[in-house]
């Protein structure tokens, strides 16, 4: 576990970076996209040399690539990621042309699937990379992420430790910008109490074979309560599917959920965002087995009165 707690501090001290050109309020808008980025460039290295041959031999043959490119894209044990990059570009590569590294980058992010633009769209990203490449801090900060200690690889790091290194830089930032870090994520021990309080009760009934379920959180923050419920029923029911459901308001943390659902082989069109479940409710018209839910209640909800 110390493992996760050596990265989050290591990527934590990348925001020294930024001082200077960036306020402390702001780091957080170019670290946590980079951590992600990082993750899915990691994520994504075992097939990088397949999903290119299969881009370069069908490009032009097919006016959408889609099926072609999400299928090349596999972990080790071959199973479909549900995302991709055809770009001939990682962090390493990026190193190699300091000069045109600000569109190299654009390019790289660009040859994302769909549903991970979606992710950096809602991160601004493209708009800090400028800044960045203005203030002469991108090619270093590439650097900085390129080095072992910042090695994001699901053989290194799991799932579950990408998840709390996500928490551990949110309550890091929160604190620095005098924010309540529990507006986006609820703490672990207090996330296995509500799971257990919920479950157990229906513990008899979880234990049928083949049988699938649906959890909802409408104000689901990174996504940690979703997991977790799904973590404890499996423990209960291996053979049972549990589909996974969540809205979330807020950019950057709707962002985050969503790479983390996605890079856990969940399904990430259904985690909604960024809008409020108040006056945007997104599954309206759907009915869930089990609702779950830490609303941030220190916010503000007059906007979604109107």
């Amino acid at each position: 576990m110390g493992n996760f707690q050596d990265k989050a501090n290591f990527i934590w001290d990348l925001a020294d970076l930024l001082r200077g050109s960036y306020k402390r309020n702001e780091y957080q808008k170019v670290i946590l996209p980079f951590t992600v980025l990082k993750r899915f460039d990691c994520v994504l290295s075992h097939s990088k040399k397949s999903l290119l041959e299969s881009y370069n031999k069908y490009k032009g043959q097919f006016e959408n690539m889609e099926h072609v490119l999400q299928d090349s894209a596999r972990d080790k044990e071959g199973k479909l990621l549900g995302f991709y990059n055809y770009s001939k570009y990682d962090f390493k590569t990026l190193l190699e042309d300091p000069e045109h590294i600000e569109q190299n980058l654009i390019h790289y992010i660009d040859s994302f699937s769909k549903n991970v633009q979606d992710i950096f769209d809602n991160f601004y990203i493209k708009a800090h990379i400028a800044r960045l490449a203005k203030a002469n801090l991108l090619f270093l900060l590439i650097k900085k992420f390129s080095e072992s200690k910042v090695d994001l690889h699901p053989d290194i790091v799991s799932n579950y430790e990408m998840g709390l290194i996500f928490e551990e830089l949110i309550r890091k930032f929160a604190e620095q910008s005098n924010e309540e870090a529990g507006e986006h994520f609820t703490p672990r021990d207090i996330i296995e109490i509500m799971t257990k309080l919920i479950f157990i009760e229906n513990g008899i009934h979880l234990k049928k074979k083949d049988i699938i379920k649906t959890v909802y959180d409408p104000a689901c923050g990174t996504g940690g309560m979703l997991t977790s419920c799904k973590e404890f029923i499996k423990r209960l029911n291996e053979s049972m599917d549990i589909v996974l459901f969540g809205q979330e308001v807020n950019e950057e943390i709707y962002a985050i959920c969503k790479a983390d659902m996605l890079m856990k082989g969940e399904r990430d069109e259904n985690i909604k965002g960024p809008f409020s479940t108040l006056s945007k409710d997104q599954f309206r018209d759907m009915r869930f087995d089990f609702i779950i839910s830490n609303p941030p209640y220190g916010r503000k909800w007059e906007q979604d009165e109107a």
